[in-house]
């Protein structure tokens, strides 16, 4: 019993955005982080990633049976995919199908299936918000077939776009990023946006998963009841506040696994 919530029984996914490589350029330490996620986000080549990263990630992933999903993005490699752009719904829905179908042509070489898709950085926050983008993801998941769920942002417009199109949906919150009172991230623009240290994260997270809230940057309680933790991969502190987080949900009596298990 934790804060008057009993945690026995309680699962949670825990997720990281890896292979956001590119060419000769690497980024984070994707072989450690898996020790400590359930499912991977991978890069699809838009906003990081290219053939061979993502063909060795999916790899790593199937060896340590950890869950796949596609980490859908703008085109925008120069900028990392954190650069808002004006596309139609339709651009979004093409290129969602197009780097979903791209890393699922690796899973099927490799005898696995993408299990989510998630948007990545500025489609991500856009769509957030955005009902008509939301429903563009939705549609390029549900046109995939397949069972595959959408990832995003709990209490945005992607619960209702994933319900508008027949997928399911499980909703996302993050251990390192700092939230705003709407329940939207605090812009990385913003001293404090990110957390670095694994110990706050964890004890951020044990809380969003035992009593379902978090705390805003300004001090207001949201409530919300996550599916799955964001830990990002990209940060210097990433392998430490991973194993800090599993390790903390563990030890209050919670279950980690994949989406397709624990949602």
């Amino acid at each position: 019993m934790i804060g008057g919530f009993c945690v026995s029984g309680v699962k949670i996914d825990m997720n990281s955005d890896l292979g956001e490589g590119f060419g000769a350029w690497s980024m984070g330490s994707d072989k450690d982080v898996l020790s400590s996620v359930s499912s991977a986000n991978i890069a699809c080549g838009y906003h990081a990633g290219d053939p061979s990263i993502m063909r060795e990630t999916v790899k790593l992933c199937a060896d340590r049976g950890v869950a796949v999903g596609a980490h859908v993005s703008y085109p925008d490699l120069m900028g990392f995919g954190r650069r808002k752009m004006e596309c139609a719904p339709q651009e979004v829905y093409d290129y969602c199908v197009y780097q979903i179908g791209a890393l699922a042509a690796f899973c099927r070489a490799r005898g696995v299936r993408i299990q989510h898709v998630k948007p990545h950085g500025a489609l991500y926050n856009q769509a957030a918000k955005d009902r008509k983008l939301a429903d563009a993801i939705a549609s390029a998941v549900a046109e995939m077939k397949d069972g595959i769920i959408l990832m995003g942002l709990a209490g945005s417009e992607f619960e209702p776009a994933a319900e508008n199109a027949g997928v399911r949906f499980a909703s996302e919150a993050f251990a390192d990023r700092a939230y705003l009172k709407d329940g939207s991230l605090c812009p990385r623009s913003k001293e404090g946006a990110v957390i670095h240290d694994a110990k706050t994260a964890a004890d951020r997270v044990v809380r969003m998963v035992t009593e379902g809230v978090v705390t805003a940057a300004d001090g207001t309680v949201i409530k919300f009841r996550p599916d799955t933790i964001c830990l990002h991969g990209d940060t210097a502190e990433a392998v430490e506040m991973a194993a800090a987080v599993r390790a903390a949900l563990e030890a209050a009596g919670v279950k980690i696994e994949p989406l397709k298990e624990s949602l």
